[in-house]
């Protein structure tokens, strides 16, 4: 069998950066390709796949019980972040990691230092998997595409594992909120799925935050400087003062747990007009619609100052929180932490900071909670996976599907 750390080179060696700025679906065509090569490497095993024309993959494996049980999915998403370049990843393998600083090659002086990010020394010993430095890395998701993926090979090549029906999902555009919004539930076919999305080793989340995008854009008005009093309007100032009324200690880097944000992603302006981009987000939803009625009031307060039309706000929901669909099936989670136990794994239950194709999923009608990819740092340069997470990750994907089959 394939490792499946051959497998995660290979997929993060394929650039899938979305696109927020596309309208199409998958949002960046170079999604594709990594699509595609999933799509043959199923056909190859004698998998049933299918890749429709919105970039979905998936993929059934059908039972081998002589009794009807659920059918399980796996779904996992091919794109990286906007926030970091995806193109030409160059890892690094840190075998037997000693606990010190690992020096991203690729940028002089560069380093990854467990003072800075102390989870580090959990895996002393393990084999780490990080950026040179210039890109982030891309597990995620793609540690969860490998991971389904080794698990997918290891039933075909093992018939005398027995399982219920599998299904497999590959999804682009989920860093953009968009992965599964054409996602056919019925068509898939599963009865209950898992995402394997997660953080670290052992996370299991079933609660996420509800989340919504604002795009404001600021008119101003520009003139020469040396005959500006009472005539400029700097739109790039204006913006730095709206943003300014949003309260400084619910920034992202101010909050945890179940502390909600408004966080300033990208700025692009000039002195006539600039457009600031926001993300709010909250677990609790009276607190997250009083967020976005906050955001409306001070593009408000921003008109009323410097005049109509000065300051406008585009603000859309993106998902909400999966817990109300999850918790009446808690089995599903119930499962989930046995799985773990079963690998060796102990099962940390918390809140997603954050969000995965399992909330706008639950939504659609399947239950669908979060599993551990096992990486860490997402969406940077400082982003790395331990490779024994990821197995482990392979094995919870099976002790599921085997719990799943022994259900009457």
């Amino acid at each position: 069998m394939e490792k499946v750390v051959d497998k995660f080179l290979r997929y993060v060696s394929v650039d899938t950066q979305s696109n927020e700025e596309s309208e199409s679906q998958p949002s960046a065509a170079k999604e594709w390709d990594l699509l595609k090569m999933l799509k043959a490497e199923l056909e190859a095993l004698g998998v049933e796949v299918t890749l429709d024309e919105y970039g979905y993959v998936m993929a059934s494996l059908p039972s081998n019980l002589d009794k009807e049980v659920p059918a399980v999915g796996f779904i996992a998403h091919v794109d990286t972040a906007p926030d970091a370049s995806g193109k030409d990843v160059k890892p690094q393998i840190i075998e037997n990691y000693d606990g010190g600083p690992i020096d991203l090659k690729g940028v002089p002086g560069l380093q990854l230092k467990p003072e800075e990010f102390p989870e580090m020394l959990h895996y002393v010993g393990q084999t780490l998997i990080t950026t040179d430095g210039t890109t982030l890395l891309g597990a995620d998701d793609k540690a969860g595409v490998a991971e389904i993926m080794y698990a997918v090979q290891y039933l075909v090549e093992h018939p005398e594992f027995k399982h219920g029906p599998v299904k497999i999902g590959f999804t682009p555009d989920e860093e953009i909120g968009r992965g599964v919004v054409k996602f056919d539930v019925a068509r898939f076919g599963a009865d209950y799925a898992y995402t394997m999305d997660g953080g670290e080793i052992g996370e299991l989340e079933f609660e996420n935050f509800n989340a919504a995008s604002a795009k404001i854009h600021i008119q101003g008005r520009n003139v020469h400087p040396g005959n500006a009093k009472g005539k400029m309007k700097n739109a790039i100032l204006i913006g730095q003062e709206l943003g300014s009324l949003l309260p400084v200690e619910q920034r992202p880097e101010y909050t945890e747990g179940y502390e909600g944000f408004f966080h300033l992603t990208a700025f692009k302006g000039s002195v006539e007009e600039a457009d600031f981009s926001y993300i709010i987000r909250d677990h609790d939803r009276a607190k997250f619609e009083a967020k976005k009625q906050l955001m409306q009031q001070v593009t408000d307060f921003i008109n009323l100052k410097y005049g109509a039309g000065t300051a406008t706000a585009v603000i859309k929901d993106q998902y909400y929180n999966m817990r109300e669909q999850v918790q009446p099936h808690y089995h599903i989670i119930d499962k989930a932490v046995k799985a773990m136990e079963m690998a060796g794994v102990k099962a940390k239950i918390q809140p997603i900071r954050g969000g995965t194709d399992g909330a706008n999923l639950s939504f659609k009608g399947l239950p669908c909670p979060n599993i551990f990819a096992g990486g860490l740092n997402f969406h940077g340069k400082m982003e790395y996976v331990p490779l024994q997470s990821m197995e482990k990750a392979s094995e919870v994907i099976l002790n599921i599907i085997t719990l799943f089959a022994g259900e009457c």
